[in-house]
C-alpha cells in the first residue's frame, strides 16, 4: 500500500503545533483552544517556517474531531436537560438569527457594503462554536448549570438552522424564488428518513450496549461505541444534516442507558486528540496578511459578534423569562463563531455575496471572537456577583446522584457483604461495578450503581466522591484496585479510604497510592471492612459489635447464635431448597446477592457440609443453604427458592 511520503511528516507538525500552543496557552492560563489555533497560524501555508503541505487532510481529521465532541456532549447531556430549554432554544434561537442578519444588514448599509453582503454577514456570524461553547462550559463544569443547559439548546437549534442558510444563501445571490420550497422538501426527506431511524436506534443501541458489556472486553466495548456515533452522524448527512448533529443525537440515545458514564469515559482520549487536530486546522486556514490589510472590516466584524450577538442573545433570554444574571451569561457565551460560520462564509463567498476579504476576517474574527469570549466567560460570572452579590452554581453530578452517600467500588463477594452492611443500618451507598447484570439488580432494589470501571475519574464524581464521607475499595483485580485508589486520590485529598488486598506487596502499593487503610489477608477481609466502614461512619460500638460477633459466628460456625442487639440486624436461617426456584444454578448464575441481598454462608447436603461456598458451587433441589441477611431479604428469598 502506497503512502504519502508528506503525510506523517504534517501528521507530526500538527502535533508539535498543538503541543506548543497548548503549552502556551496553560501558561498564560487562556483556553487551550486558543493555543492550539495560534500553533495552526504557525504551521499554515500563510505564515514562514515550517508548514503543513495538505491541509485539506487534516480538515477531514478535524471533522472527526467536531463529531467526537458532539457525540461526547450527547452522552453529558440528557433530553430532560433539552426539555427544561425546550421553548427559548426552539424560538429564542431562530429569533436570535433573524436579528442578527438584521443587524448585519443595518451594519452593511452604514458602512457602505455592496448589496446583500451586510445581509449574508449578518447570517454567517449569527451561529455560535457549538464546539468552543461546550469545551469552555466543560472547562468551568458549568455544562449542566442553568445557563449552560440554555446555551446548548440554543446552539444546538443554530446549527440545525445551517441547513436552511445553506439554502437561502445561494438564493440570496441567485434571486431564486423556488429556494423556500427546496427548504421545505430537504426538512421533509430528513424527517422522514431520521425519525423511524431514531426509533429503532432507541431501541436497538440499549440492547446491544447490554450485549457488549458483558464480554467485558474494552476494545469492543469502543469501537461499537463508535461504530453507533459515527454511524448515526453518516445517516443524518446522507439527509442532508450536519454530521456532528447526527452525533450529537447518537450520544442522547446512549445518555439514555445504563452504560453512559463509562461510554464518555473510554471516547475522552480519542476525542481531545481529534478536537486539538480541528482547532490547529482552523489556525492554518487563516492569512495573517489579508486580515492586517482589512483590519476596519475585521473590526467591525468583531464587534458585531461579540457586542451586537451578546446583546442581542441576553435580550431574547431575559424576554423568555429568565434571570438577568442567567440572561448575561448566556449572551457573553454565545458571542462567538466558530465552525459552521466556516462553512457558512464558504457559500456566501460561492454565491459571489462576499469576497475574499470578508472570507479571510471572519477566519480571523473567528479566532479574537473565541480569545475575547473565553476571557468574558471567565471574568462575567464574577463581575455579576459583585453587582449583585449573587452565584449561580449547578449542582454537581455528584449532588444529583446520591448527596454524602457511601461510595464502594466493586460488588463481587466482599463489596456486597459491605453493601449489606451498609444497608442494615440504613446508610446511603453508591456502588461503581463493571457488571451490567450486577448493576441492573442493584437498581432494581434502589440502589444507586454506575456502570463501568472505578479507575475513571469521570465515574467517580459521577457516583458522589465529591461529598462522600467514606470510600471503600473493593475490587479483586489489585491493578484496578490500585488505579481506583490514585483515582480517588486525585479527585479527594481528605476522604478516609479503605481497600482490600491479598498480600504485603500488593498492600504497600494501595498504600502509596493513598489509601487510608489496607485490609487483609483475604479470609478476613470482609469482618475488618465492615468494622471499619461502621466504625468511620459513627455508628455506636456497642451495635458494630453486636452486627460482627453475628456475622463471624454466622461465616465460622454451623449454629447461629443469639447475639442480642439494639435494633433489627440479618439473622442465619436455613432453607431447603426445591425443584425449580434457583436449584441447578451456580451461585454465580443465580445472583443471590445481588438480587436479595442476602448471603449463603454454608451448603449441607448428603455429601458433607460446604462452608462459606465458592461461586461455582452448584445448587441442588434437596440442599439445605445457610443465608445471612436481614429478614424481609431472606422471606424473599425462601419465596424465589420454593418457587416450583
Amino acid at each position: 500500500m502506497a503512502t504519502d511520503p508528506n503525510f506523517f511528516g504534517d501528521l507530526a507538525w500538527v502535533i508539535v503545533a498543538a503541543v506548543a500552543g497548548g503549552a502556551l496557552a496553560w501558561l498564560a492560563r487562556q483556553p487551550l483552544i486558543l493555543g492550539y489555533v495560534v500553533g495552526g497560524i504557525l504551521v499554515g501555508r500563510f505564515t514562514p517556517g515550517p508548514t503543513v503541505s495538505d491541509t485539506h487532510t487534516f480538515e477531514l481529521f478535524a471533522e472527526i474531531g467536531v463529531v467526537l465532541l458532539m457525540f461526547s456532549v450527547g452522552i453529558e447531556f440528557s433530553l430532560r436537560d433539552l426539555l427544561r430549554v425546550r421553548w427559548v432554544a426552539l424560538l429564542g434561537g431562530p429569533l436570535g438569527i433573524v436579528l442578527t442578519a438584521a443587524l448585519g444588514a443595518g451594519a452593511g448599509g452604514v458602512l457602505g457594503w455592496p448589496p446583500g453582503q451586510g445581509l449574508a454577514v449578518g447570517l454567517v456570524i449569527s451561529v455560535a462554536s457549538t464546539m468552543v461553547l461546550v469545551r469552555l462550559l466543560m472547562d468551568r463544569g458549568e455544562l449542566h448549570t442553568r445557563h449552560g443547559r440554555v446555551m446548548i439548546g440554543i446552539s444546538l437549534v443554530e446549527d440545525l438552522a445551517v441547513v436552511a442558510m445553506t439554502v437561502l444563501l445561494p438564493a440570496l445571490g441567485a434571486g431564486v424564488t423556488e429556494r423556500p420550497l427546496a427548504v421545505a422538501i430537504a426538512f421533509g426527506k430528513a424527517a422522514l428518513v431520521l425519525v423511524p431511524a431514531l426509533f429503532l436506534a432507541a431501541r436497538v443501541v440499549p440492547a446491544l450496549m447490554r450485549r457488549v458489556a458483558r464480554t467485558h472486553n474494552d476494545e469492543l466495548f469502543l469501537l461499537v461505541v463508535l461504530a453507533v456515533g459515527l454511524g448515526t452522524g453518516a445517516l443524518t448527512q446522507a439527509v442532508g444534516l450536519s454530521v456532528a448533529l447526527g452525533a450529537f443525537l447518537a450520544g442522547l440515545i446512549i445518555s439514555t442507558s445504563d452504560y453512559a458514564h463509562e461510554t464518555i469515559a473510554r471516547l475522552l482520549p480519542l476525542r481531545d486528540v481529534f478536537v486539538a487536530m480541528f482547532f490547529v486546522t482552523v489556525g492554518m486556514l487563516v492569512d495573517p496578511f489579508t486580515v492586517a490589510a482589512n483590519l476596519p472590516l475585521l473590526a467591525a466584524l468583531i464587534v458585531l459578534i461579540v457586542v451586537g450577538k451578546a446583546v442581542i442573545r441576553s435580550a431574547i433570554v431575559r424576554l423568555f423569562g429568565y434571570p438577568w444574571s442567567t440572561a448575561a451569561r448566556v449572551g457573553v457565551g454565545l458571542a462567538q463563531i466558530g465552525e459552521f460560520s466556516f462553512i457558512l462564509v464558504q457559500v456566501a463567498r460561492g454565491a459571489r455575496l462576499v469576497g475574499d476579504d470578508v472570507y479571510n476576517a471572519t477566519l480571523a474574527a473567528s479566532l479574537f471572537s473565541i480569545l475575547f469570549n473565553a476571557l468574558l466567560v471567565r471574568h462575567v460570572p464574577d463581575w455579576l456577583d459583585a453587582l449583585w452579590h449573587f452565584r449561580a452554581r449547578g449542582p454537581s453530578v455528584a449532588e444529583s446522584t446520591r448527596a454524602g452517600g457511601v461510595v464502594l467500588c466493586g460488588f463481587g463477594r466482599v463489596g456486597s457483604e459491605i453493601g449489606e452492611a451498609l444497608e442494615t443500618f440504613e446508610i446511603p451507598y453508591a456502588v461503581i461495578e463493571r457488571d451490567p447484570d450486577i448493576c441492573a439488580q442493584l437498581r432494581a432494589r434502589g440502589v444507586p450503581c454506575v456502570f463501568g470501571d472505578a479507575a475513571h475519574r469521570e465515574l467517580l464524581a459521577r457516583a458522589g466522591v465529591a461529598r462522600a464521607p467514606l470510600v471503600i475499595v473493593a475490587l479483586p483485580e489489585i491493578e484496578r484496585a490500585r488505579l481506583a485508589v490514585a483515582a480517588v486520590r486525585a479527585l479527594r485529598a481528605d476522604v478516609p479510604l479503605l481497600a482490600r488486598a491479598h498480600g504485603r506487596a500488593e498492600a504497600e502499593a494501595l498504600r502509596a497510592k493513598g489509601a487510608t487503610e489496607i485490609i487483609q489477608p483475604e479470609l478476613e477481609a470482609s469482618a475488618t471492612l465492615i468494622r471499619h466502614a461502621l466504625a468511620a461512619l459513627g455508628l455506636p460500638k456497642d451495635r458494630t459489635i453486636a452486627y460482627l460477633e453475628r456475622y463471624r459466628s454466622a461465616m465460622e460456625r454451623a449454629d447461629a447464635g443469639d447475639a442480642a442487639a439494639a435494633v433489627p440486624l440479618p439473622e442465619v436461617r436455613e432453607l431447603t431448597l426445591r425443584k425449580g426456584g434457583v436449584a441447578d444454578q451456580s451461585l454465580s448464575d443465580a445472583r443471590i446477592r445481588e438480587r436479595f441481598g442476602v448471603t449463603v454462608v454454608a451448603v449441607r447436603r448428603a455429601d458433607g457440609l460446604v462452608l462459606n461456598p465458592p461461586p461455582e458451587t452448584t445448587l441442588r433441589a434437596g440442599d439445605v443453604v445457610r443465608v445471612f441477611g436481614l429478614p424481609d431479604q431472606i422471606d424473599a428469598f425462601a419465596a424465589e427458592s420454593a418457587r416450583r
